[in-house]
């Protein structure tokens, strides 16, 4: 479709947002909706159409591929191969990145099924027991967040946790962040953990900077879309992701969004000097 203007129409900006030296800018053009990524000053991708969230998410995926480190899922999915050449079936990708989130997950479902977390409190030893069980969380957040789980607010931050798997995302994550603000924990790290174990089928882990990583290599929004504030917008963002990334890798073969989130980890810390298969993702 191509916009042609009358005298009478009026191109109007609706929407702008600057990303680095990238802007976004969306305007109503009377009969449809045009958007352009300005690189520079130059115009480097133009998208139209008749819905104008739609044009919006159009042109952040146009941006996300503009990217100099852009490399497309073709390229992700040889960098996952190029170390576990049977996808997530080789007996290599079972045992150092599957088999101890198993171990987590059944460690919580054993001792803080979700029904009990939503329903019952006192659980703060056994959660401490659950984070303790992986290293998806630094050290240093482990010490402020075992403060947290002795504390008061513990009882909260579980009950969150557990609406927000339940799919009450939005009081979940307000119901964490209020918890875990007096010890500053309120990290997306955290709040992701326990529902991505006790719904691994829904939920997805959130590693902050590996995740960024990955969707500017694959040209996904969430590398723009990301902010540190515990916001519903960049967790659906995530989401997003995964969705597509699981739709691009079902050929590999991934049980659940464990092997969805390891797959990112691999992508996403893609440094030609370090194996990572022999660290933990």
């Amino acid at each position: 479709m191509s916009i042609k203007k009358s005298r009478t129409d009026v191109v109007k900006t609706i929407r702008e947002k600057k990303i680095g030296k990238v802007t976004l800018r969306l305007v109503d053009a009377g009969k449809a909706y045009a958007g352009i990524v300005l690189q520079e000053g130059k115009i480097s991708s133009h998208v139209e159409g008749a819905d104008p969230e739609d044009v919006w998410q159009k042109l952040e995926a146009s941006a996300a591929r503009s990217s100099p480190n852009y490399f497309g899922f073709e390229a992700a999915k040889n960098r996952f191969l190029s170390f576990f050449p049977d996808g997530f079936a080789s007996e290599h990708y079972l045992s150092k990145e599957r088999q101890y989130k198993l171990q987590a997950k059944e460690l919580l479902d054993n001792t803080v099924p979700l029904d009990a977390a939503l329903n019952s409190s006192g659980h703060g030893e056994a959660i401490r027991a659950v984070f303790n069980k992986t290293n998806l969380i630094s050290p240093f957040e482990k010490m402020r967040l075992n403060d947290a789980l002795l504390s008061d607010q513990a009882d909260q931050f579980i009950n969150g946790a557990a609406r927000m798997a339940s799919g009450e995302i939005k009081n979940g994550l307000r119901e964490m962040e209020k918890s875990l603000k007096p010890h500053d924990v309120a990290k997306w790290t955290v709040v992701t953990y326990l529902p991505f174990l006790w719904n691994p089928t829904k939920h997805m882990f959130l590693k902050p900077t590996i995740t960024k990583d990955f969707s500017e290599r694959i040209g996904h929004p969430f590398f723009n879309n990301y902010e540190a504030k515990l916001d519903i917008g960049v967790y659906e963002s995530l989401l997003d992701l995964v969705d597509k990334t699981e739709q691009k890798i079902s050929g590999l073969g991934p049980q659940d969004r464990i092997d969805t989130q390891s797959f990112i980890w691999i992508v996403g810390a893609y440094d030609m000097e370090v194996d990572v298969s022999e660290v933990h993702a």
